[in-house]
């Protein structure tokens, strides 16, 4: 039987919900965590965590709440942490504040929490629920969720074309495709990630700099994503705009060149080897290092070849597809290449989850797999 869950309870967690929201871009490596406090139906304190390193929601709103802390509800959209990290446990911080009970959207996936810390508040004699819109908190954290429960980032593969399905001119021409309503939705995908993922063909026939622009940011914003290439042979040129800023990773066959390898060191990059697999290098494991680095949300921007193979190794969460109302003729690039289907049982279904107008374009979000 699931929890006793009141009207309010379900209005102040939405509210935590909203205050989690507020560190949409601005909390990786850590998870986006709202919390408000209550007593005698009124809120007393509230909370949003905002940067790694920075106090936790909890924290936050009972500074707020200050001496009247006790004996209220605390709405939390994660579990309260149970270990020392960047600061002290915030399951501890509400046992010491006196609080009454605390609800809980979900259970933290960190192996290092994971159901410790609401077992250290019942210990403590806290009333404990959890549960409460626990979807909408998931949705929140898909990268963390991901990450500390799989060993894998959470992979979008943002892709644009026009109406039949082209993503450039046969002569190679490619700008610009959607419009710039479009484009600065991207800008804003790119804000909320990790890193952003391309390929080195990409790199060599657009050299784009794969950076945030053109939008406002939050004063908690730690900086541009990682930018990654994926290059098994080295030809990313050491002044490529990707590396303007030495953020940028370069993946490369593990026999690549050394001199290459001293060149794009030097030029800031950070190299790192993998495997190769049919067809180039091998993307589970590039995946796999990348959550070793504590990146949580990827975004690929890539050409129909890389695209297609990142799509065809089962790693994609989700699609981001931005459709421009224009045709450009059937000698144009496909929007991905997928060799092997051949009869129509070896389509790849979808589920579409958003489809909105963006500007003149229209933006199709959806997940991997036929809707159950």
């Amino acid at each position: 039987m699931s929890p006793p869950f009141s009207a309010d309870d379900h209005r102040f967690m939405a509210r935590a919900l909203q205050l989690a929201a507020q560190g949409l871009y601005t909390t990786r490596p850590n998870p986006r965590v709202g919390c408000v406090l209550v007593k005698d139906g009124r809120v007393i304190g509230e909370g949003a965590h905002l940067r790694a390193g920075e106090p936790h929601a909890e924290v936050l709103a009972l500074r707020q709440a200050g001496e009247a802390m006790r004996g209220a509800t605390a709405y939390v959209t994660l579990e309260p942490c149970s270990h020392h990290g960047r600061t002290p446990p915030c399951a501890d911080a509400l046992i010491e504040a006196g609080v009454a009970r605390v609800i809980a959207a979900m259970q933290d996936p960190n192996p290092r929490v994971a159901g410790q810390g609401l077992a250290r508040l019942r210990e403590a004699g806290i009333e404990v629920l959890a549960g409460l819109l626990e979807p909408q908190a998931q949705a929140l954290n898909p990268g963390f969720i991901k990450r500390m429960s799989q060993g894998l980032p959470y992979v979008r593969l943002k892709l644009a074309a026009s109406l039949d399905g082209h993503t450039a001119l046969a002569s190679g021409e490619s700008k610009w495709i959607t419009s710039a309503a479009a484009r600065a939705d991207v800008h804003r995908l790119r804000a909320r990630s990790c890193a952003v993922v391309t390929g080195s063909g990409t790199v060599i026939a657009d050299n784009p700099s794969l950076t945030v622009r053109d939008m406002e940011l939050p004063a908690a914003w730690p900086g541009q994503p990682r930018r990654v290439v994926l290059d098994s042979a080295l030809i990313t040129p050491p002044g490529a705009a990707v590396l303007g800023d030495g953020g940028a990773i370069i993946f490369h066959d593990r026999a690549a060149d050394a001199e290459r390898v001293a060149a794009l060191s030097a030029a800031g990059a950070r190299l790192e080897a993998v495997a190769r697999r049919e067809g180039g290098l091998d993307p589970e494991q590039v995946l796999c290092r990348l959550a070793q680095l504590e990146i949580n949300e990827v975004l690929v921007e890539a050409g129909p070849t890389l695209a297609g193979a990142v799509l065809r190794s089962g790693l994609v969460d989700e699609l981001v597809i931005y459709l421009a109302p224009h045709l450009m003729g059937h000698d144009g690039a496909p929007l991905l290449r997928l060799p092997g289907i051949e009869v129509m049982a070896d389509r790849v279904p979808l589920t579409v989850t958003d489809l909105r107008q963006v500007g003149p374009d229209v933006r199709i979000t959806a997940k991997i797999g036929a809707n159950t």
